[in-house]
């Protein structure tokens, strides 16, 4: 299995709550010294909650399950203060 493969068998354990509030995820890029980025897609790219989404499930889910990635990313993180 390939890393993409097993980053997208990660993500895939978190799609269906993402789903569930109308957003998504995409793997933009895997670089070349492990580190993931990725985009949020629909409700989840502007959500005031999507930095909690993004440290304490997906990237939680994929360092968990592919222990070779050093880093996760997001292209497009909307920080609220």
């Amino acid at each position: 299995m390939t890393l993409l493969e097993k980053v997208e068998q990660a993500l895939d354990t978190m799609r269906p709550y993402l789903e569930k509030d109308g957003g998504n995820v995409r793997v933009e890029e895997i670089t070349a010294d492990n580190v993931v980025r990725l985009k949020l897609l629909g409700a989840c790219a502007s959500c005031s909650m999507s930095i909690m989404t993004f440290k304490a499930g997906l990237e939680q889910a994929i360092k968990k399950a592919v222990p070779e990635i050093v880093a996760v990313e997001a292209v497009n993180l909307t920080v609220v203060e």
